[in-house]
């Protein structure tokens, strides 16, 4: 594969943000393989789902071990979310027949999930404490209906998932508190989000793979790039202040999605 190089160096500049931000992948890798490398939207999404899925294997596993996972919330979502991801390969399995449709479609919602992430990362702490406000009010009222929202949200996720590979972090994130923000906290929180998107990953992944949006070189390149990013990274995030490293993320994030959308 000729270019090998610059990919891992890439898979090692994600793989480094990851572990400042805890910002998930698919907002950095696929703008990035489409960008600066040129790859299709089909292929950097593909690719990227199925990067995303081995390094959450690792990560379910040892916080599904630690006892650290709601898996109760985690039937919830995936009741919505993997119909909603097989619906999008299914639309993609019956669209190839027409070069560029699934192309120009991922290209758009990229752009507007990127940014949509960009905004969320520089109001993280006015939209949290407004969600638990809300939330907490609502759902009090309304508690029987907390089942069914999971579902709706889930299928919504699944779908960005599956089109993007956007939303298997931040987006469930910013589900998850909003739907259990006393139930779900800290690390739970963050476990319960890694072991939902891990099934969503790993059959949206397939589906890319079994359409030929997956490149086997492209993505040992960036796992072998990524992997020493992430734990260098984890590690110098305790020196450098999050305000700071989320800002200029959320600065990089909303000038891609302006050169997605009007590429």
């Amino acid at each position: 594969m000729s270019g090998a190089p610059l990919y891992v160096a890439a898979g090692f500049l994600v793989g480094s943000l990851i572990g400042l931000t805890g910002v998930g992948g698919g907002s950095l890798m696929t703008p990035l393989l489409v960008l600066l490398f040129g790859q299709s939207p089909t292929v950097a999404v593909g690719t990227d789902l199925v990067f995303a899925a081995a390094t959450k294997l690792a990560a379910t596993a040892s916080f599904g071990f630690s006892r650290r996972v709601d898996w109760r919330i985690v039937g919830r979502l995936l009741v919505g979310s993997l119909p909603g991801s097989g619906a999008v390969i299914a639309w993609m399995w019956w669209t190839r027949g027409t070069p560029g449709a699934a192309d120009h479609v991922i290209s758009r919602w990229l752009a507007l999930l990127l940014a949509a992430t960009s905004i969320g990362l520089l109001l993280q702490r006015p939209l949290g404490r407004i969600s638990v406000e809300i939330s907490e009010q609502w759902l009090a009222r309304a508690e029987r209906l907390r089942p069914a929202l999971a579902i709706a949200l889930g299928a919504l996720l699944g779908v960005f998932i599956a089109l993007t590979s956007v939303g298997a972090g931040a987006l469930g994130v910013v589900v998850l508190f909003a739907l259990y923000p006393r139930r779900l906290k800290g690390d739970r929180l963050v476990a319960t989000d890694i072991a939902h998107a891990l099934p969503i990953t790993v059959i949206a992944g397939a589906g890319h793979a079994v359409l030929g949006h997956v490149d086997g070189g492209i993505l040992a390149a960036l796992l072998l790039g990524s992997i020493p990013g992430v734990l260098i990274a984890s590690r110098l995030s305790l020196r450098m202040p999050e305000a700071l490293v989320r800002t200029l993320l959320a600065v990089v994030l909303g000038v891609v999605s302006e050169r997605l959308l009007f590429s």
